[in-house]
């Protein structure tokens, strides 16, 4: 960055100096035509005051260096010059100066000379006999006046680009060094300053990516602790079941159990496997929710007859507990994803039933509040305790581990309800007391 303020720096000044040269130059170049118009002028003057008193005697001692002198009749043919053969020069009386003269008593002009083959400048003066006498110099070109100036003109550019390196050098330390110092972890204390006013905006939007890498930082960390603890977690929950599996597969195998014995270990070789299975599936689920790897559509669908169909799926777990299941609302259609709706009620239904009392119940309600579609799940269960309210979503969290096996739960069941939740832009409130059951509420929008 730094180089290039140097070169900007740099170029600018060195283009700002030959424009001013160039400049100056041009100035120069219309003074010193002036002038040479005006000495012109003076010079034809006094040769014509000579030519008037002594005639071509003056002219032929006369030996004006860088003029061309020459004196013309009244009818334009040339009597003298001092640079050409006048015998074989054509007639001057059509000559712009020379008519301006015969007419006026003097005339001046400029033009290529076809007897020279220069540009030139004249100046013409009539005489008291009717001649005219005519003095003219070649016009002094650009090149020879920086002939002219080429030593100061040198001196002037070696300098230039000298002061030009040396300041450019200066500025462009003296604006990069404040951007070097800069504490990029604390932007913070640069705000307000005068040196870095120009930049505060990026400043700013430096602070404002720190805090979010920082978010970043933390949401890795602790998803990848996360991520651990639910490897380990899976590790746990299959260990157990299999172990299970593998110990009565084992004694069945070794002839080790009793005939009436076998259809009791087949049940709970069948039951664990259930339980495996179950827990696989909602790894699968969590999984591709998690990664928002969920290849489903969105369509017109009715919360109220999914919730049905829930409640028809879940009838034997409710009713071998004898608790009673009601549904309340309306119908409640919505655009959104069916299969989600289906795991969020699934599992919150599922949860109801499973830590629910014997013969308890369980109040689902879908209705329709200020844009939103809400289920409302309220069971009379064992309740949770306002300290473990924000953990319950966490993957395989149980508050009562003990009770939790007991039941048959997974401990994903309300960990996928927030990840559908994520993904359908939905929230989920729970109120509970221990004791006295447990109420989800869940807003999705219409």
């Amino acid at each position: 960055m730094r180089n290039k303020i140097f070169k900007s720096i740099w170029i600018a000044a060195i283009s700002v100096f030959f424009a001013s040269l160039l400049f100056i130059l041009g100035i120069s170049y219309s003074y010193f035509t002036s002038i040479q118009k005006l000495q012109l002028k003076n010079q034809t003057e006094l040769a014509a005051k000579g030519v008037s008193i002594s005639g071509s005697v003056y002219l032929e001692e006369l030996n004006p260096e860088g003029y061309r002198i020459t004196w013309i009749s009244q009818d334009g043919t040339v009597l003298y010059d001092n640079q050409a053969n006048s015998e074989i020069m054509e007639n001057h009386l059509e000559r712009k100066e020379v008519m301006e003269a015969l007419e006026n008593g003097s005339g001046s002009s400029e033009r290529y000379s076809n007897t020279l083959t220069e540009k030139q400048f004249y100046c013409a003066r009539r005489l008291p006999d009717g001649s005219v006498i005519r003095l003219s110099i070649v016009q002094a070109a650009v090149w020879t006046l920086l002939l002219g100036f080429a030593q100061p003109i040198c001196i002037v550019i070696i300098i230039a680009f000298l002061l030009s390196f040396f300041i450019a050098s200066r500025l462009a330390r003296k604006i990069v060094e404040p951007l070097n110092n800069i504490d990029i972890k604390n932007p913070e204390m640069y705000y307000g300053k005068e040196t870095y006013r120009e930049v505060e905006p990026l400043l700013r939007h430096i602070s404002e990516q720190n805090i979010q890498l920082k978010k970043d930082k933390d949401l890795i960390e602790k998803n990848a602790l996360i991520r651990q603890e639910f490897t380990a977690n899976v590790s746990h929950e299959l260990k157990t079941p299999l172990h299970v599996i593998s110990g009565y597969a084992e004694l069945i195998e070794n002839g080790m159990v009793r005939d009436e014995d076998i259809k009791p270990f087949v049940r709970i070789i069948r039951e664990e496997s259930i339980r495996i299975t179950k827990l696989v599936e909602d790894i699968i689920d969590l999984t591709k929710l998690d990664s928002g790897v969920v290849d489903l559509s969105w369509e017109n669908c009715n919360l109220y007859s999914i919730a049905e169909n829930v409640i028809e799926s879940l009838y034997s777990e409710y009713t071998e507990k004898g608790i009673s299941v009601t549904l309340r609302g309306s119908s409640s259609p919505l655009k959104s994803i069916p299969q989600l709706l289906y795991s969020i009620t699934y599992n919150i239904c599922d949860n109801a039933i499973k830590y629910n009392r014997p013969g308890g119940y369980v109040e689902v309600n879908v209705y329709k509040n200020d844009g939103y579609t809400i289920l409302s799940v309220k069971d009379s269960g064992i309740g949770i305790e306002e300290q473990y309210q924000d953990r319950i979503f966490e993957r395989f969290y149980r508050v009562d581990k003990s009770h939790s096996k007991e039941v048959g739960g997974t401990g994903l069941g309300l960990s996928i309800v927030k990840h559908a939740l994520l993904i359908l832009n939905g929230s989920v409130k729970v109120e509970s007391s221990p004791e006295t059951g447990t109420t989800f509420t869940v807003s999705i929008p219409s």
